[in-house]
C-alpha cells in the first residue's frame, strides 16, 4: 500500500477492530469481545462481561502502572488489544498482528502509482502478549508467539496440555492448570465417598483435557472408577443432549457428573435433564466454566439444585468496580467496542448507525453502569490484572538490570527487548496481586492452585444462590455442614457401584472395574481377613457373630445334671445300694451255711468287682484331669476283671470237680479257697500289669476333641473336654475282661449238665448269657455313634449303663436268692449232717439220673453238704 494519512485518528480504519494504547512499552492483549458467529461469519454477539469487562480491566491496569512512581518510573506501558472472537482459527489470524514487527518486508518489487516506492507504516512492536482466555485460543496463539520468542501470560487458559514446558516455553498464566483443578474435584468426589462417576467434556482442549487429567488422577490414585465418558460435540444434532442423558441414564447408579463444559453446554445439558424428568438424579460437579456463573442455571434452579462448582480462588477489585462504573460513551473513546457494549447493557440504540436492530429506545449517552442497569464484576478482572502487573514486574526487574539508574528506557531496552531474557524475569517476580494473593509462577509458568468451592443451593426461601463450601490450597478443606440438597432430602447422595458389604462378606470385585463388587459371605469356618478375603480359622476356633475374627470354641463335658447322666448315676446308686447291703448281710452273716457255701472269700472279691463296676460310672461323668483320667484307665476294666476272673474261678473249680468225681473219689488240685484267691488274683494281676504298661507308654491326660462336634453351623459347634483314650485303647482296656467274660461263659456252658441242685453253674450260666447279650448290643451302640454330634453322652452313657447292667445281672442272679433265703427263710440257712466226700460227689452224679426232683429237699442243701464236709480241705 503507499502511505495514507487519515485526517481523523479516531475513524483510522487500520485500528477499526482494535485498541490501540500508545506507550514506550507496547503489549498485546487478546480477548472474546464477541462470542462466536454462526453460518460461516467470524463474530457473533457481544460479550458484556468475558469481553468488556476484562479488556476494560488490562486497560485499567495499564492506567494505574503508569501511574505508580515505584513501578517502572518514566516508562509508559501501550496496549494493541485485539477481538478473539472466541474462535481459535480467527484468533490465529488477528494474532500475526503482533509479528509484524519481527517479519522483514520486501517492497523492491512494488510500486505506488507515480512510480515511487512505497512507505510502510511501521507496526507496533509487542513485546508481550497478555490472554488468551480459551485454551484452544491460548494454544493455536502459544504456537506462533513461540516462533518469534514472545512471552505469553493467560488470565483463564487451564488446560493441562498448555504446562508442557517444551512445546509451550513461552506460555504462563496467572490461573492454576486444570491438573490442579482435576485434583481438586477429585477430592471432592473421594470427601463425598463417591466411587462411581461419569465424565462430560465439550469438544475441545478444555473439556478433554481436564477430563484426562481427572482420569488420570482416578487412574493414580485409585478408588474411583470411571462409569462413561462423554464427550459434547462442536456443532451439536437435534436431540444431542437428550441422547446423553440417555446413556448416562445407562449406568444410573453413576449419579455424579463431573463436568469440564462450556456454559451453554452446560446449560443444555441440565435442560435436557430436566425434560426427561430426572430432576435430582444426578449430581453435578462443575469445573471453572461453570464456576458461580447465574446464565447456565436459570429457568433450571430445581435441576442444578446441589451442583458442587470449582473456581479459581478470587476477589473482587473494588478499584476496577469505581472505574467501570464511572466509563461513559465521552471518557472511554480508547475502547472501540464501547458503544456496541453501552447498546447492549441499557437495551437501546444509538443513532441511525447503532449496532443492534429494531424499533429500541434511543440511548441518551446520560445512562450509568450500575445504576440504570445491573452491574456485577466478572470474576477473571482479578486474573487480567494480575496479568499485565506480571509482565511490568517483569519489565521492571528487567529494566533495573539492563538500564540500572536510567531514567526511561535505555537503548539496550528501547531497541530490542530479548524475549528470553523477559520470560526469565516473569518466571521469577513474586509480589502480592489485586486480590493480595502472591502472584508466583513455577517452573512450567503454572500459578499455584487456589480454588473456591461451591454448591448452588435452594433456600427455605425458595432463593437459590451459589454458597461457598470450602477451598482447595493443595489439599481439601471441605465444610460439610454447609451443604445442602435436595429439598426435604435429609440423606447423603451416593453415586457408588456397589454398596460396601455387611461384616462377614468380602468382596468379589468385577473383572476390569474395581470400584463394582458382588459382596459373598464367609461360609462355615471362614472369616473375613481383609476386604477382599476370607479365611479359615485355626481348628479350635470359630467365626464371631460378625465374621470378622475367630473366637475360641466352647468347650463342654459331661455334666451332672445332664440327662445323659442322670440316668446312668442313678442306676449306680441304686447299684451301689444293693451291693452294699449284699456285703453288709454277707459280713453279718458271715458264718452261716449259705454264706460259707456260696466261697465267702470268692463272693466278696466278686462283689468287690460289682461295687467297682457301679463306682466307675462316677469316674466317666466327673471332669476329666489327669488324676480323674488316671482312675478311669485302672478302673474300668478292674471291676468286671474282678467279677469275671472270680465268676470263671468258680466255675473252673465246679467243672474240675464232678470231672474228678466221675473218675476218681480224690478231690482235685487248688480247690481251696486259698488256691482260689491266687487263681482269682493272677488273673487281675494280668490287667493290672497292662494298665502298668499303659501309664508307661503314654501317660494320661486331657484333650479337647474339636472334630466331635464340628457341626457346619459354626455356632453350634463345640469341643469336648475328656481323657486321652481312643476307642481302641478302651476296647483293649476292655477287652481282658471280655476274654475272661467268654471263658466263664464257655464254663458255664460245660457245666450246665449238673444239677441245679447241687451248684450254681447254672445262674452262673444264665448271668454270663444274659452279660454276653448286652456286651453283644453294647458294640453296634458305642461303635454305630461315632459319627453322631451326641458321640460323648451317647457312648459314655452306654458304656455306664452296660456295666451297671452287667453288675446288676451278677448281683441279681447270683446273691439276691441268697439274701433272700437268709433274711426271709432262715429256717433253711441251717447246717446238715457230714458226708464224706465219695459220698457226696456219687449222690450228686447219680441225682442227674433219677427222675426225682430234688425239691423235697431244701434248696442248697447237697451243695452245703459238699462243702461243710470238705470244708476242712477244700470248702471256705
Amino acid at each position: 500500500v503507499c502511505l495514507r494519512i487519515p485526517t481523523d485518528p479516531q475513524a483510522a480504519p487500520e485500528y477499526a477492530h482494535s485498541i490501540r494504547l500508545d506507550g514506550d512499552i507496547i503489549l498485546g492483549g487478546l480477548f472474546p469481545v464477541h462470542a462466536r458467529g454462526d453460518r460461516g461469519t467470524p463474530c457473533g454477539e457481544l460479550k458484556k462481561e468475558k469481553g468488556i469487562h476484562r479488556l476494560e480491566a488490562m486497560m485499567f491496569a495499564i492506567d494505574l502502572i503508569n501511574k505508580d512512581p515505584e513501578l517502572l518510573p518514566n516508562i509508559t506501558l501501550g496496549a494493541r488489544i485485539l477481538d478473539t472472537c472466541s474462535r481459535d482459527t480467527y484468533a490465529l489470524e488477528q494474532s500475526l498482528t503482533f509479528v509484524q514487527a519481527l517479519i522483514e518486508r520486501d517492497g523492491s518489487d512494488v510500486r505506488c502509482a507515480n512510480g515511487d516506492p512505497p512507505i510502510f507504516t511501521k507496526p507496533d512492536k509487542i513485546v508481550g502478549v497478555i490472554g488468551a482466555a480459551a485454551s484452544s485460543v491460548s494454544i493455536m496463539v502459544a504456537n506462533i508467539l513461540r516462533l518469534f520468542k514472545i512471552p505469553q501470560i493467560s488470565y483463564a487458559s487451564t488446560a493441562p496440555e498448555l504446562s508442557d514446558n517444551t512445546r509451550y516455553d513461552f506460555f504462563s498464566r496467572v490461573v492454576p492448570p486444570d491438573s490442579y483443578q482435576a485434583q481438586a474435584m477429585m477430592d471432592i468426589v473421594t470427601a463425598m465417598e463417591w466411587n462411581y462417576v461419569s465424565t462430560l467434556a465439550s469438544e475441545g482442549n478444555y473439556g478433554e483435557s481436564g477430563v484426562e487429567a481427572f482420569i488420570q488422577i482416578s487412574r493414580e490414585t485409585g478408588g474411583v472408577c470411571i462409569a462413561q465418558s462423554l464427550k459434547i460435540p462442536r456443532e451439536p444434532r437435534p436431540g444431542e443432549f437428550d441422547k446423553i442423558i440417555r446413556r448416562l441414564l445407562e449406568t444410573s447408579n453413576a449419579r455424579a457428573i463431573i463436568m469440564f463444559a462450556n456454559e451453554d453446554d452446560i446449560r443444555r445439558v441440565l435442560d435436557a435433564a430436566k425434560r426427561n424428568n430426572q430432576t435430582g438424579h444426578f449430581l453435578w460437579v462443575g469445573s471453572d466454566s461453570w464456576g458461580s456463573k447465574i446464565s447456565p442455571v436459570i429457568g433450571q434452579e430445581r435441576v442444578a439444585e446441589g451442583a458442587i462448582t470449582i473456581l479459581p480462588k478470587r476477589a473482587s477489585v473494588d478499584a476496577f468496580d469505581r472505574y467501570f462504573r464511572s466509563r461513559s460513551l465521552s471518557n472511554n473513546r480508547r475502547n472501540v467496542w464501547f458503544a456496541e457494549f453501552w447498546e447492549e447493557n441499557f437495551n437501546c440504540k444509538l443513532g441511525m448507525h447503532g449496532k443492534r436492530p429494531g424499533s429500541l429506545k434511543k440511548c441518551t449517552g446520560l445512562e450509568k453502569v450500575g445504576r440504570d442497569s445491573s452491574y456485577e464484576q466478572e470474576g477473571k478482572v482479578q486474573f487480567v490484572m494480575d496479568a499485565v502487573y506480571a509482565m511490568a514486574h517483569a519489565l521492571h526487574r528487567m529494566h533495573r538490570e539492563l538500564c540500572y539508574g536510567y531514567p526511561g528506557l535505555c537503548p539496550r531496552m528501547a531497541n530490542n527487548i530479548d524475549g528470553k531474557e523477559l520470560l526469565n524475569h516473569i518466571r521469577a517476580v513474586n509480589f502480592n496481586g489485586s486480590a493480595g494473593t502472591p502472584v508466583v509462577f513455577n517452573e512450567n509458568g503454572d500459578a499455584p492452585g487456589r480454588y473456591d468451592i461451591f454448591q448452588y443451593q435452594i433456600t427455605n426461601r425458595s432463593t437459590a444462590e451459589y454458597r461457598v463450601i470450602g477451598s482447595w490450597t493443595n489439599k481439601l478443606h471441605l465444610k460439610v455442614e454447609a451443604m445442602h440438597w435436595r429439598m426435604g432430602d435429609p440423606s447423603f447422595p451416593a453415586s457408588v457401584c456397589s454398596l460396601p458389604c455387611r461384616t462377614g462378606e468380602r468382596k468379589k470385585v468385577v473383572k476390569g472395574v474395581p470400584c463394582c463388587w458382588h459382596c459373598e459371605r464367609c461360609e462355615g469356618y471362614h472369616f473375613q481377613a481383609s476386604e477382599f478375603t476370607c479365611e479359615l480359622c485355626p481348628y479350635e476356633k470359630r467365626p464371631d457373630a460378625n465374621r470378622t475374627g475367630c473366637t475360641p470354641i466352647p468347650i463342654i463335658k459331661l455334666e451332672w445334671h445332664s440327662p445323659w447322666a442322670i440316668v446312668p448315676v442313678f442306676i449306680a446308686m441304686l447299684g451301689i445300694i444293693a451291693t452294699s447291703f449284699v456285703i453288709v448281710t454277707f459280713v453279718r452273716y458271715n458264718d452261716t451255711p449259705i454264706v460259707r457255701a456260696s466261697g465267702r472269700e470268692m463272693s466278696y472279691v466278686l462283689l468287690t468287682g460289682i461295687f467297682l463296676c457301679y463306682a466307675i460310672t462316677f469316674l466317666m461323668i466327673a471332669t476329666p484331669d489327669v488324676g480323674v483320667c488316671s482312675l478311669r484307665r485302672i478302673f474300668l476294666g478292674l471291676g468286671m476283671c474282678f467279677s469275671y476272673a472270680a465268676l470263671l474261678t468258680k466255675t473252673n473249680r465246679i467243672h474240675r470237680i464232678f470231672e474228678q468225681g466221675k473218675k476218681s473219689v480224690t478231690a482235685p488240685r487248688f480247690i481251696s479257697p486259698a488256691s482260689q484267691l491266687v487263681i482269682t488274683f493272677s488273673l487281675i494281676s494280668v490287667q493290672l500289669l497292662g494298665v502298668f504298661v499303659w501309664f508307661a507308654v503314654d501317660p494320661p491326660h486331657t484333650v479337647v476333641d474339636y472334630g466331635e462336634q464340628r457341626t457346619q453351623d459354626p455356632m453350634a459347634a463345640r469341643g469336648v473336654l475328656k481323657c486321652d483314650i481312643s476307642d481302641l485303647s478302651l476296647i483293649c482296656s476292655l477287652g481282658y475282661s471280655i476274654l475272661l467274660m467268654v471263658t466263664c461263659t464257655v464254663y458255664a456252658i460245660k457245666t450246665r449238665g449238673v444239677p441245679e441242685t447241687f451248684n450254681e453253674a447254672k445262674p452262673i450260666g444264665f448271668t454270663m448269657y444274659t452279660t454276653c447279650i448286652i456286651w453283644l448290643a453294647f458294640i453296634p451302640i458305642f461303635f454305630g455313634t461315632s459319627q453322631s454330634a451326641e458321640r460323648m453322652y451317647i457312648q459314655t452313657t452306654t458304656l455306664t449303663i452296660s456295666l451297671s447292667l452287667s453288675a446288676s445281672v451278677s448281683l441279681g442272679m447270683l446273691y439276691m436268692p441268697k439274701v433272700y433265703i437268709i433274711l426271709f427263710h432262715p429256717e433253711q440257712n441251717v447246717p446238715k449232717r457230714k458226708r464224706s466226700f465219695k459220698a457226696i460227689v456219687t449222690a450228686a452224679t447219680m441225682s442227674g439220673k433219677l427222675t426225682q426232683k430234688g425239691g423235697d429237699r431244701p434248696n442248697g442243701e447237697v451243695k452245703t453238704e459238699l462243702c461243710e464236709s470238705m470244708e476242712t480241705n477244700t470248702c471256705g
